[in-house]
């Protein structure tokens, strides 16, 4: 699937987007733009793709996603019926990096917001409590303009900031599309993984590669990636699977030793954990016809 960039018209008078999308469906191909984008579902349910992430979706989901970060929602068969008398609703919100001047991120009140659109490079899905007081205000800023409606904005940030419901949809490696601000130390871990990931890793060699005790290492990556170091290696390498699924000549056992999976039980365990179905049935829903319109 090759990934169209798609931009929304902004009013002049405005200095991000707020809108709302109803229609019998959701009109949009898999896409992608330079604009953060909050999607929040009111009314329908389906399938979204973000990145090389497959997952459902139903009456107030709600997802954060970084700039380049390609996506796509699908409906349910239902609303592509003629005789169909429902209608799909969600609210967007798009926002660019520098909307409020290129230093704003760099303000230290500022800083637990910019740990989390650095995850929002992967897409993030919110939660429990947080999903339902954000959800409330997207609606609202329907109605706003002026200072209510770039405060409320505020108030959105300052939920996030302090809140840690929210789950990574996309697999790390998807970091690679976005413009990330990293510690060294952050840098040299993801590049040696994403250079390496194809053979073995032991924890020592990583460990080794961020000047680290290996029990130093392991803590500091759980803090920061909020996963083990084995989790993250098996996300990067599922997420390259994913990439290479797309290639019909492969198949699928070739493909998983090429991704450093040389025990196919554990492979397909991994799959499942990580994407909530087999990798064949992941190859068939890359071929379903809506995620190529």
């Amino acid at each position: 699937m090759k990934a169209i960039e798609y931009r929304l018209p902004k009013e002049f008078d405005k200095s991000f987007i707020v809108f709302k999308e109803t229609g019998l469906f959701f009109p949009c191909p898999w896409h992608y733009h330079p604009e953060y984008e909050f999607v929040l579902v009111n009314k329908s349910s389906g399938r979204r793709m973000v990145g090389d992430h497959i997952g459902t979706f139903s009456e107030g989901d709600l997802v954060l996603m970084g700039p380049a970060l390609p996506h796509v929602w699908v409906n349910d068969k239902k609303y592509f019926d003629k005789e169909n008398t429902s209608f799909a609703d969600a609210v967007v919100v798009h926002f660019l990096e520098d909307f409020l001047g290129n230093n704003f991120l760099n303000l230290p009140e500022a800083e637990s917001l910019k740990r989390v659109l650095t995850l929002a490079n992967r897409g993030l899905v919110i939660l429990g409590s947080t999903r339902m007081r954000i959800a409330k205000i997207m609606n609202d800023m329907l109605e706003q303009n002026g200072l209510k409606r770039l405060s409320s904005l505020f108030e959105i940030f300052d939920i996030l900031a302090n809140s840690t419901e929210y789950e990574p949809l996309a697999s790390p490696s998807y970091m690679e599309h976005t413009k990330e601000i990293y510690s060294d130390r952050y840098s040299k871990i993801t590049e040696y993984v994403l250079r390496n990931f194809h053979r073995e890793i032991t924890l020592k060699e990583v460990a080794d590669e961020a000047n680290m005790a290996t029990t130093t290492f392991c803590n500091f990556f759980k803090e920061h990636f909020r996963m083990t170091f084995v989790e993250y290696l098996n996300a990067i390498r599922i997420g390259h699977v994913c990439k290479l699924l797309a290639n019909k000549d492969k198949t699928i056992i070739s493909v998983a030793y090429e991704c450093g999976f040389n025990n196919l039980a554990n492979f397909n365990r991994q799959f499942k954990r990580l994407k909530d179905m087999t990798p064949k049935e992941y190859r068939k829903a890359l071929e379903a016809e809506p995620m190529t319109a």
